[in-house]
């Protein structure tokens, strides 16, 4: 069986506007992810907001199983044609993987049909991310709980659609909770938001996040199903 083929997309940058950043992600937080998600057999390339389209050419999508996506400080900076390139592919059945502040992406937002905005506070805060669906696909080999030392805190309400499949929930110090691992299926797509990855913070140096997200790419394969007939079928299919 031919490696699934992982582009991993990432604005890039914060490590070139801030220094501490740039400390905890030298080559960047997509090459920090790259090298962590190597060892689970992955033909992985990655892309960045300043590239030629993104990095996101036509090309590179089809030749593309599952997308990952981190973006913060340049939403509105994407494309909308590339937008919808993207959203194209995951209806057609490519993976998508959105962390931590890509929920306000432009993806993410388009593909849950809502505001997807949340409450946040950045106070050094302990983060457990507790296991509440052990049977799950993206859960396998983990522990029941993800302990973060450092993170960025999230809290609900978080303005998102209920997940297909809610496979973690997180608390911090503050006392706040948060669905910080939501599955959903979108046209022959299966889309998965993960909450943790703050930049100033080398959680993309764990190497439990790294299990996480390559359990999520493995759950989000495309089933290679035909694309599906949709319309006016003048005859009835025989």
């Amino acid at each position: 069986m031919n490696p699934l083929r992982v582009t991993i997309w990432h604005e890039y940058r914060h490590e070139h506007h801030n220094d501490e950043v740039a400390a905890i992600y030298p080559d960047g937080m997509h090459r920090a992810l790259a090298a962590g998600l190597a060892p689970h057999g992955f033909d992985i390339k990655t892309a960045t907001l300043d590239e030629p389209e993104h990095g996101l050419t036509q090309e590179v999508l089809d030749d593309t199983d599952v997308l990952t996506w981190w973006g913060h400080m340049a939403h509105a900076e994407v494309s909308d044609e590339i937008v919808e390139r993207v959203q194209e592919r995951v209806l057609n059945g490519m993976g998508l993987i959105v962390l931590h502040s890509g929920h306000l992406s432009k993806i993410f937002c388009r593909l849950m049909g809502t505001g997807c905005m949340l409450k946040w506070r950045e106070a050094d805060e302990k983060e457990r991310i507790w296991v509440v669906d052990p049977t799950h696909p993206i859960c396998a080999g983990l522990p029941e709980m993800i302990e973060i030392p450092e993170a960025e805190m999230y809290g609900e309400h978080f303005d998102i659609p209920p997940p297909d499949t809610l496979v973690f929930v997180s608390w911090f110090e503050g006392g706040e909770v948060f669905r910080s691992g939501c599955c959903y299926q979108r046209g022959q797509g299966k889309v998965f938001y993960f909450r943790p990855g703050h930049e100033t913070y080398p959680i993309y140096h764990m190497p439990v996040v790294h299990q996480v997200i390559a359990n999520a790419i493995n759950w989000a394969r495309p089933l290679g199903n035909p694309p599906m007939v949709r319309g006016n079928i003048p005859e009835f299919m025989r």
